[in-house]
C-alpha cells in the first residue's frame, strides 16, 4: 500500500511542474542535479505522442541500483499515465474524443492500454539524490495501428 501512495505522490508532482518551455529532445535536469522548474510535461510532434515523467528514490534504500531502479519504474508508470491523459484529449476524425470512443469501445481501450505500456524510453536522466525523469514516445504510426483513426493535422 505504501508503493501506491508513493506512486500518488509522483504523479502529483509531476503535474506541479507541468510548464511549456521545453521540448522532449532536452533534458530536464541540471549539471547540479536539479530538475528545471519549467519543462513541457507532454506533447505531439509530427510524427509521435510524448511525455514525461518523474519518479522519487525511495532514501532508505541503500543502494544506488535499488534506489536508481525503483524512481525509474516509478517515472515509466508516471509517464505512462500523463500520456493516456493526452491520448484521451486527442480528438479523432469525427469529432469525437478518444476518452468517449474507449468509454463503449473494450477492443480500442484494450489495445490503446497495451500500445502506452509499449511506448519507448527514448531518454531518462537522473537527479543528484537517484530520482529520475523520463521520456516516453510513441509513433503516431503505432496509436493508428491500435485503432485510433487521427485526423490530418
Amino acid at each position: 500500500m505504501s508503493r501506491f501512495f508513493k506512486t500518488a505522490a509522483l504523479v502529483s508532482l509531476a503535474f506541479l511542474l507541468y510548464a511549456c518551455a521545453s521540448n522532449p529532445e532536452k533534458g530536464v535536469v541540471n549539471k547540479s542535479g536539479e530538475i528545471d522548474k519549467e519543462w513541457t510535461e507532454q506533447g505531439i510532434t509530427e510524427n509521435y505522442i510524448f511525455s514525461r515523467g518523474i519518479g522519487a528514490a525511495d532514501q532508505t534504500l541503500t543502494n544506488t541500483t535499488q534506489r536508481r531502479a525503483t524512481s525509474r519504474d516509478s517515472a515509466i508508470v508516471s509517464a505512462q499515465y500523463n500520456m493516456l491523459s493526452l491520448i484521451k484529449g486527442v480528438k479523432l476524425e469525427g469529432g469525437i474524443t478518444v476518452e468517449k470512443a474507449i468509454e463503449t469501445d473494450s477492443v480500442l481501450a484494450t489495445s490503446i492500454d497495451a500500445t502506452i505500456k509499449g511506448a519507448q524510453v527514448v531518454k531518462d536522466e537522473w537527479t543528484a539524490d537517484d530520482g529520475c525523469v523520463v521520456v516516453l514516445r510513441i509513433s503516431k504510426k503505432a496509436l493508428k495501428e491500435a485503432g485510433l483513426k487521427m485526423p490530418k493535422e
